[in-house]
């Protein structure tokens, strides 16, 4: 008796293309190790025999393939209708069985893997007749009516680990693939395409030249259902801007532009303990706990830039970790009506350095490679030509038009309603004082959420007009379909180097702009000499002084900047900067998970106060006070809180847009009520402004 094999079902209606796709998936698996294929329809006892088949290859097939034992099986004889010769199946190191029912729920326990393929009902009857000819046609109708009637009793589709959109185009085979290498129950099955996603080799090309960004972005991105901008949209003028604005300027140097498309491209969308891994027209379901899932795609060092590419970022995943991501950091399970994770894996990209003028072009090598290449080249050009006011050069791409970056085209101003009246808010920051006396927080970030229900909202518009009103270092645009996240966030969560340099620079403290410039100075010299924001900013850095000093090389953790003022277009803000060396050999995603949420959005000591929160706030925060940004494929990350931020939800035709805005701010017992009020009231005018609302109440 051989060793039990791994089992794979490839399940779906008729004409879904299960054949042909199992096929060519036992071919490409074959470069590596025996696979043993069965067809059901070579078991099922006639046109009527979809159950007894079933029964039959569960008995006589599968259960002795999973002992590792030869099956020997009865096949049914379709011209003459009744049973025919006695078959064998040997069993392999992988066995694919494929047909209507391969996956029912007889059969799911003996399985590996369950693949279940989707297809157009008008597509799958003419697949499948063409297929079968004149021999099926007669029997079209009663054989789908005995798949409807599994279906119904037993909804194979719910219990799929992949599930594939056969378009019949030839993608099906990888794609699935693909997929299945992120199933626990095959890692050491696939180990050699596994190892593949190590072997790869970045190709990257230099650009002396300074486009258009959001032009630039458009050309290449604007029709891609999933796509990320990481937009340094912050500007200062080198050795002119004052030395503390310095320092965002050198968190703005770089911006990043991806969608998930090509040969490696895939999206990842995570809910309760649910990830979904897209790639091309397959979808894998993993179930655990996210940033177990991330440990798995990174933080090892699988490609490495030239000498001379000056970014930390070398391909890889892009987008956000929701705030309800907690659960797996000490706190509650509180239920988002947004994925809790969205990230796109990019194997091609944009990466331009502000600094030097240059864009670098990224892709991982592969036969698309160099035809994106050229299209990205070309796109450069016209955004190049669109930033000088000319028109493209010949050979060029068209030249974009972007909509105008103000509030009127954006059309009626949203009318938001807050969770919170400013008499139930003030009520939150008693509790919260309460909170704080029985000594259960030493500071609580209590936070609110702005809500409004549109007819439409263009969400590529409303970011444009964000960044241009409230340019800031972590500023983002990210949509995933129809969920899109336009923020302007200046405060850098956590950042870690690939050499393992560990970085986070929380703000606590805030103060509106002014016109006037005395005005102004006088509320920058206010937010400086403030014992209550010092105080506030103090707390969270001894919080993420003990957060990174769990995975920090021993004496590593340093604080190289405290309580400094930094400004940008609407505020004032109090940051401060902690440095630390990553231990070598440490997980990198759970040095992230260390950290998450954000101190700076939970307050101290951070499990007990995410409690206290979780009953003040009564309702998820979502992708708001989470993080945005990246993980490299060198094992780099750097991400941003997620604040100013705009979530966007289009639920489709006939339905109104939903629009949320989360605002809050650090509640301390010296906190004055009318104070914190108005804080929130600040930092929410950046976005409400921008779209021409007001602040409800």
């Amino acid at each position: 008796m051989t060793p039990a094999p791994v089992i794979i079902a490839i399940d779906g209606r008729s004409g879904a293309g299960k054949t042909t796709l199992a096929i060519e998936l036992a071919a490409m698996l074959r470069n590596h190790r025996k696979v043993s294929l069965f067809h059901l329809e070579d078991i099922y006892p006639g046109w009527d025999g979809l159950s007894a088949g079933i029964d039959r290859y569960v008995g006589t097939v599968l259960a002795p393939l999973s002992r590792g034992q030869a099956a020997t099986w009865t096949s049914w004889d379709w011209e003459n209708h009744h049973d025919g010769d006695p078959r064998v199946t040997l069993p392999a190191e992988i066995v694919i069985v494929e047909g209507v029912g391969a996956a029912a729920a007889a059969a799911r326990p003996l399985l590996d893997a369950v693949i279940w393929a989707d297809s157009p009902d008008s597509e799958r009857r003419e697949r499948a007749l063409e297929r079968d000819g004149d021999t099926y046609e007669p029997f079209w109708d009663q054989w789908a009516n005995q798949e409807a009637e599994l279906l119904a009793v037993d909804d194979i589709p719910q219990h799929a680990n992949v599930r594939v959109l056969n378009r019949a185009d030839g993608t099906a085979p990888a794609d699935a693939l693909q997929a299945l290498t992120y199933l626990p129950a095959l890692t050491t099955a696939l180990v050699p395409e596994l190892s593949s996603r190590r072997g790869l080799r970045l190709l990257s090309e230099r650009i002396q030249a300074r486009p258009e960004p959001a032009a630039l972005f458009q050309a290449l991105y604007g029709a891609s259902g999933n796509a990320v901008w990481l937009d340094s949209s912050l500007r200062f003028a080198g050795s002119a801007a004052p030395a503390l604005e310095r320092h965002a300027a050198e968190r703005s140097r770089f911006s990043i532009l991806a969608d998930d498309g090509g040969t490696f491209g895939q999206s990842v969308l995570h809910s309760s303990g649910v990830t979904r891994i897209t790639a091309g027209c397959a979808t894998a379901t993993v179930s655990g706990p996210f940033f177990r899932w991330l440990e798995t795609v990174w933080g090892r060092k699988a490609v490495r830039g030239r000498e001379d590419y000056p970014c930390d970022f070398t391909l890889g995943w892009l987008g956000y970790l929701g705030y309800e991501l907690k659960r797996e950091t000490g706190g509650q399970d509180v239920p988002s009506d947004t994925p809790d994770a969205g990230l796109i894996f990019a194997g091609r990209a944009v990466v331009l350095d502000h600094t030097d003028n240059t864009v670098w072009l990224l892709a991982l090598d592969a036969p698309d490679a160099s035809a994106w290449l050229a299209r990205a080249r070309d796109a450069v050009t016209a955004a190049v030509a669109g930033a000088a006011g000319g028109a493209p050069q010949a050979g060029g791409s068209s030249a974009v038009v972007l909509p105008e970056a103000d509030g009127a085209a954006l059309g009626p101003a949203p009318a938001f309603a807050g969770w919170d009246t400013e008499a139930s808010y003030k009520r939150k920051i008693a509790e919260s004082q309460h909170q704080i006396a029985e000594g259960n927080s030493y500071e609580i970030c209590l936070t609110t959420t702005l809500e409004a229900e549109v007819p439409a909202l263009d969400p590529w518009a409303a970011y444009l007009a964000l960044r241009r009103r409230n340019p800031a270092p972590f500023a983002s645009y990210l949509r995933f379909g129809g969920l899109a996240v336009a923020s302007t966030s200046p405060e850098r969560f956590l950042r870690i180097a690939s050499d393992g340099g560990m970085r986070a620079e929380p703000i606590k403290g805030t103060r509106r702009r002014a016109a006037d410039p005395d005005t102004d100075a006088a509320l920058r010299h206010d937010l400086a000499t403030s014992l209550k924001d010092r105080a506030e900013n103090i707390m969270i850095v001894d919080l993420l002084r003990n957060d990174l000093s769990h995975f920090a090389a021993p004496g590593s953790v340093t604080v190289s900047r405290l309580c400094e003022i930094e400004s940008y277009a609407t505020v004032h803000q109090m940051v401060s900067t902690i440095d630390a060396v990553l231990l070598p050999g440490s997980p990198r995603a759970e040095a992230v998970a260390a950290c998450f949420p954000a101190g700076s959005m939970t307050g101290a000591p951070k499990i007990s106060t995410m409690a206290i929160l979780d009953r003040l706030e009564e309702g998820p925060r979502g992708v708001y006070s989470g993080a945005i940004g990246y993980f490299s494929l060198n094992g780099a990350t750097d991400l941003a809180v997620a604040i100013r931020t705009l979530v966007v939800q289009d639920r489709g035709p006939g339905e109104s847009v939903k629009l949320s805005l989360g605002v809050g701010g650090a509640i301390t017992a010296d906190s004055v009520p009318q104070e914190e009020y108005e804080e929130i009231r600040t930092k929410a005018y950046g976005v409400l402004s921008t779209l021409g609302s007001a602040f409800p109440g």
